[in-house]
């Protein structure tokens, strides 16, 4: 009985390593025949739009926020106290140099300026007279001299009387736009009660913002700057001066830069950003930005390249990326100029990869063959 067992289990062990045996022979065959199958497949080519890296002039930028300002903006008070005769102009309107604002009442200074105009008058005719009998000796040089003098003394008074009067009529000092106002005839106003704002008309404008003092060093008169409203097309500006003075608590330079075209300039008062320039200007890549791809180990770009065949490939280049100008990226170190880069498709890429150029018929045809 034991030995019958024993048979039988020595011809199931020679069974099943038959069978073992016969399927890994089949096995080696099948991945023998995938092999050679494979093998007698052309390689994959990858369809991609090429990019030829340039030369780009590029100068580092800062962003700083500055405040519009007219060239010439006041606030206007006045001199002397009084009641409001008369209001001559309404707010938003622009007035031109000389045009009266507001009139105090003069009424007295008037009266006062007629009775002193007679008593000058009076003194002219006295000194006249005495000129007169001073030539035949009959009155002495001091008393020509004293009517002299009353007579003078009319006339400066007359000269006081008159400043006050142009003292209380209010006048613009410019050509300017006219701010709220809240003043009213009949309204009585102390010395230095605020009437309005004005705001220079004038065919530029000026921008005041702040920098850092490093980059502060690096600005000269007359170096260009741009200005942005919101999403507005940029302003052109040139600098006209820079303090003298770094705060010394935020260590920040004011700068003002000037706007030429009334039309280009926002409001007085406007905020603003201001694009400027840092450091000198830089030689730098330009590709286009779908050429850039990101990955875990950085950025980088798929050069396109022959191969030892003459054919086209792939080849990852780590690169160093700078700004987005508009659909280009700056790459500030890792590529040349004049190099092909992978613009589009390169998302199907992977080092050594065979690809044909969709922007060049007879490359495709001859990449494809």
């Amino acid at each position: 009985m034991n030995r019958r067992a024993w048979i039988g289990s020595a011809l199931l062990l020679v069974t099943v390593i038959g069978t073992g045996g016969s399927l890994g022979a089949w096995k080696y065959a099948s991945i023998q025949e995938a092999d050679a199958a494979s093998a007698n497949q052309p390689e994959p080519v990858a369809l991609v739009r090429v990019a030829v890296a340039k030369k780009r002039e590029h100068r580092e930028t800062t962003i700083s926020i500055g405040t519009v300002l007219a060239l010439r903006s006041i606030t206007l008070l006045n001199e002397l106290p009084g009641t409001v005769r008369q209001v001559m102009f309404t707010p938003g309107q622009v007035v031109d140099a000389g045009t009266v604002l507001v009139a105090l009442d003069v009424s007295v200074e008037e009266a006062a300026l007629k009775a002193q105009e007679a008593r000058a008058a009076l003194a002219q005719t006295m000194l006249e007279r005495m000129q007169r009998l001073s030539e035949n000796r009959a009155v002495s040089e001091t008393e020509v001299d004293r009517a002299l003098a009353e007579r003078d003394v009319a006339l400066a008074q007359i000269a006081r009387i008159k400043a006050v009067i142009a003292r209380k009529t209010i006048r613009a000092p410019f050509r300017a736009r006219v701010g709220l106002a809240d003043v009213h005839p009949g309204q009585y106003l102390d010395q230095g009660t605020l009437l309005t704002t004005l705001q220079g008309v004038a065919d530029a404008a000026h921008v005041d913002f702040q920098v850092a003092q490093q980059v502060a060093e690096g600005l000269r008169v007359g170096h260009s700057v741009d200005v942005f409203t919101g999403d507005q097309s940029p302003t052109p500006a040139k600098i006209v001066a820079i303090d003298a003075r770094i705060d010394p608590s935020t260590r920040n330079a004011m700068v003002r830069a000037r706007i030429e075209g009334a039309a280009n300039a926002p409001a007085p008062g406007a905020s603003v950003r201001v694009q400027v320039p840092v450091g000198p200007s830089r030689t730098l890549v330009a590709i286009p930005v779908s050429a850039l791809r990101k990955g875990p180990d950085g950025d980088h770009v798929f050069v396109i390249g022959p191969d030892g065949n003459g054919k086209n490939r792939a080849h990852l280049r780590p690169v160093e990326s700078g700004e987005v100008l508009g659909d280009e990226v700056l790459i500030r170190a890792g590529l040349s100029a004049g190099e092909q880069v992978a613009a589009s498709g390169s998302f199907k890429l992977n080092d050594a990869a065979l690809v044909a150029i969709a922007n060049d018929p007879a490359l495709v045809a001859s990449q494809v063959r």
